[in-house]
């Protein structure tokens, strides 16, 4: 019996800098969420980048954090999560928790979602999370989350995108995804 070639291939990797991998997939647009969360009565949030939709059955989602973040482990202890999908007008929004310069959450509206997660009804939808499994994957830790309550909160508004370093939104449709 022949050996399968993966058995007789031989993996080889090119010299990959940080910079050439932040260039290459700085070519992949990705969508902007604030994953929010509760701490007692204080509210959290993190800008992701990396949400992805997982299973629909059963309904799960996923996102990738840093290892070091210091706001996920205070988000996991609560044991929900709600992704709130950022709209292209959301710029300031997005920033705000980004750069963590005075207090983000000063100005932005959000209602307790199911789970008890901050859901900011003036983004494109929310996807109320508990917490299903996280897993460590090189520097970073890959969240899954079992979907518990999800909203489309019909503003009309784009999804806001990340791509090549700079914010944008989502063009007309080039043709069909079927």
């Amino acid at each position: 019996m022949a050996a399968s070639q993966q058995d007789n291939h031989e993996t080889r990797k090119g010299d990959i800098t940080p910079e050439a991998y932040r260039q290459v997939l700085g070519r992949f647009p990705t969508g902007v969420t604030l994953v929010t969360g509760m701490d007692g009565d204080e509210p959290l949030a993190v800008v992701i980048g990396s949400f992805v939709s997982v299973s629909m059955e059963p309904p799960l989602v996923g996102f990738l954090i840093g290892a070091d973040a210091r706001t996920w482990p205070r988000i996991r202890a609560g044991g929900s999560f709600c992704a709130n999908v950022l709209a292209d007008d959301q710029v300031d929004l997005a920033n705000a928790f980004f750069t963590r310069d005075g207090d983000p959450w000063e100005g932005t509206s959000w209602v307790p979602a199911l789970s008890g997660s901050p859901m900011i009804p003036a983004c494109v939808a929310s996807i109320d999370c508990s917490v299903f499994d996280a897993m460590e994957a090189g520097d970073h830790s890959f969240v899954v989350g079992e979907v518990v309550d999800l909203k489309d909160h019909e503003t009309g508004g784009s999804p806001l995108v990340f791509l090549g370093g700079s914010y944008g939104s989502f063009g007309p449709s080039v043709g069909s995804g079927s």
